[in-house]
């Protein structure tokens, strides 16, 4: 039987593949030869366009972080507390898309073009703002920490059961009488809180960051 002609397979193809993998199988589970296999493809294959996991998890986080509106985030028309906000919530809201994303864009450094347009700029709009260069490129690392750090309490909400918007004002712990000011407070941390804790916080961040 003469063989059937070669599929072709684009990088699309299978970082959209490897993110299948990561929603069905989780974040260990992403390799060059789980891809290859669910394309029907030879690992060989999967090399000719990344030539190693590391680069494969690193288009990844290019593809995550690709569809952050960076032009609306340095719009100096509109106040630059309103544009970190605007531009936080959606790399969280993106980060709340997958599942393993957080494992994902901590996986290796963030040094993809999409990753360094993002650092670029937060460093950017915290210097308009009159702080100092090696201030705004710490402000900027301390914004996209904040971020990462509340999209992995979101996931572990969600890893447990709990969707965000849902999530139950109640005792974070069985044994929370032990712990009084916890279980009395645990509404206004807890996801979907109104106000919003990572709004809050977020302010209060950068309060800090933009008081110098």
């Amino acid at each position: 039987m003469k063989p059937g002609p070669r599929r072709s397979v684009s990088q699309v193809d299978i970082v959209d593949a490897a993110f299948e993998i990561l929603e069905q199988k989780g974040f260990a589970a992403v390799s060059v030869r789980g891809v290859a296999a669910a394309l029907s493809l030879t690992p060989t294959a999967i090399y000719t366009y990344f030539p190693s996991k590391n680069a494969l998890l690193r288009a990844m986080v290019e593809e995550l972080l690709s569809e952050l509106d960076l032009d609306a985030a340095a719009d100096a028309a509109v106040a630059w507390r309103d544009r970190v906000h605007t531009l936080a919530a959606a790399l969280r809201a993106r980060l709340a898309e997958h599942t393993g994303a957080v494992v994902l864009v901590t996986s290796g450094p963030l040094e993809g073009r999409h990753a360094l347009a993002l650092n670029e700029t937060l460093i950017a709009g915290f210097m308009a703002e009159g702080v100092a260069q090696p201030d705004a490129a710490r402000a900027a690392y301390a914004v996209q920490v904040h971020v990462l750090g509340v999209a992995a309490i979101d996931a572990a909400w969600r890893a447990d059961g709990n969707e965000p918007a849902a999530a139950s004002a109640g005792a974070l712990w069985s044994d929370a009488a032990s712990h009084p000011l916890t279980e009395a407070t645990a509404h206004l941390v807890a996801p979907g809180a109104e106000p919003s804790a990572f709004a809050w916080s977020l302010d209060r961040l950068l309060d800090g960051l933009l008081a110098g």
